[in-house]
């Protein structure tokens, strides 16, 4: 299964009549915070694929020219706290940052806890039905000591712990631009998780459990 992830940056070259020839067969899009509805919304038109997303803490209503408010992208999925599978990979998001100002999609230390138990329940439950673990988690910031940095872009305490616990196969993250000097931004293999930050876009192909099963039985 192909993702098309994207965060933080309108990226021109996505904007395109080749966007087709530029990311190739897509199943699903997965977005990571900080961007305008429009840009959703216009790859989930082109694509015409299932969109899934979560908010960082700079979505502000996109203001039209022809007058209309959009505060969030139509026709995508908000999965923050959420559980849902999607072509065979169990996927879950979690959206927002460690608070550093008053802000919307901001939440302190403790309130990341009641977050991430709240989380960690409903993947508990969804992993028992479907008889499979979490594949992929999706969030606007880095864990605690993975990707993330200093100040505003520090990563929660609790959503380190969370992967500790659950250790989705990947975590797909946004937040930390590349050119903010944060150390090695490249995927980093956390124990059983890749962290993986998706500034700009990425293009991840993964196997849903059920087919690495069936290949290694083969």
């Amino acid at each position: 299964m192909r993702l098309l992830s994207v965060s933080d940056e309108v990226v021109s070259m996505l904007q395109t009549s080749a966007l087709h020839q530029r990311v190739g067969a897509i199943d699903a899009i997965v977005g990571c915070g900080d961007l305008p509805p429009s840009y959703l919304e216009y790859l989930v038109s082109m694509l015409n694929v299932p969109c899934f997303y979560v908010n960082g803490n700079h979505d502000a209503p996109e203001q039209h020219e022809d007058g209309r408010v959009s505060t969030k992208p139509q026709g995508c999925d908000n999965l923050d706290l959420r559980v849902e599978m999607v072509n065979g990979l169990l996927i879950a998001g979690a959206g927002g940052v460690l608070r550093y100002r008053p802000g919307e999609h901001q939440y302190s230390e403790a309130e990341w806890a009641w977050r991430m138990t709240m989380l960690s329940a409903r993947v508990f439950f969804a992993q028992m039905r479907h008889r499979q673990r979490l594949d992929v988690l999706i969030t606007h910031t880095p864990p605690a000591g993975l990707h993330d940095g200093i100040g505003a872009h520090r990563g929660p305490q609790a959503l380190r712990r969370f992967i500790d616990r659950i250790a989705p196969r990947y975590l797909i993250h946004g937040h930390v631009h590349l050119n903010y000097g944060y150390g090695d931004q490249r995927p980093l293999q956390y124990g059983d998780t890749l962290i993986v930050n998706t500034h700009g876009y990425r293009l991840l192909d993964i196997e849903p459990m059920a087919a690495l099963s069936n290949a290694r039985a083969s």
